[in-house]
């Protein structure tokens, strides 16, 4: 069946729900919908549409997804997600050397500003470079979906080498691999929301009281790690 049986509006939530999940196209998540609900899939069949009838359509299909990049796409077949696109955040002038002692952190983006990614079907990167007393958006890397067919994950992971950190809504034990080997850190955030929210967390935690995966990830030698966690265990 093709898109113009759709209504504009299914025709966009289904699209946008295929981008929550990893290797899912509008086209796989079609013919998943043909079992759960049939064709074409009305806005009544989709809001009664339930989790686990998602998951065990067409023999499992969808079935080893992450259960929270499903839950994502279950809320935008069902109507309940705001489909609406957010206009994306302007970027800081930064030059290197402008923020001594700064790290540098993608978050996995698919609406503006917010940290909403899945690391193997986010839309985008956003790149911010981070110190204790300063945050800036120094770039906004877009995805290509057709690019590395072969390795998506090595794609994705090249695309934020230059990072120390990434923010992640979720991410897979082999995609977490290819991002470790890049030399960045990947942190599962399933329930953040703003980008810069959990960005200004994380300077309260920049510092030389860091804790020591911070530490180790900012540079800080291997000495100065076991003073500040020795530190942290008399405090």
């Amino acid at each position: 069946m093709s898109q113009k049986s759709l209504s504009n509006e299914i025709a966009l939530r289904i699209g946008l729900a295929a981008r929550e999940l990893p290797e899912t196209d509008a086209a796989r998540l079609l013919r998943v919908l043909n079992d759960a609900v049939g064709l074409p899939p009305t806005a009544k069949a989709l809001a009664e549409l339930t989790l686990k009838k998602l998951k065990d359509a067409a023999d499992n299909e969808l079935a080893d997804i992450d259960p929270e990049a499903l839950k994502s796409a279950l809320s935008i077949l069902r109507g309940e997600a705001d489909i609406s696109p957010d206009p994306l955040p302007e970027i800081d002038a930064y030059q290197d050397g402008d923020m001594p002692g700064s790290i540098r952190v993608a978050c996995a983006s698919n609406k503006g500003e917010k940290l909403d990614g899945h690391f193997g079907s986010c839309q985008r990167f956003l790149i911010y470079q981070v110190s204790q007393q300063e945050q800036r958006l120094v770039d906004i890397r877009k995805v290509d979906p057709d690019a590395a067919e072969e390795d998506k994950n090595g794609y994705r992971a090249s695309l934020i080498a230059d990072c120390q950190l990434l923010f992640v809504s979720s991410i897979g034990g082999p995609a977490a691999a290819k991002v470790i080997r890049a030399g960045v850190h990947p942190i599962k955030t399933p329930k953040a929301e703003g980008a810069r929210e959990e960005i200004t967390a994380l300077q309260g935690r920049i510092g030389p009281d860091a804790p020591p995966w911070l530490a180790k990830v900012m540079g800080q030698s291997p000495e100065e790690r076991i003073r500040f966690e020795q530190e942290e265990e008399e405090a």
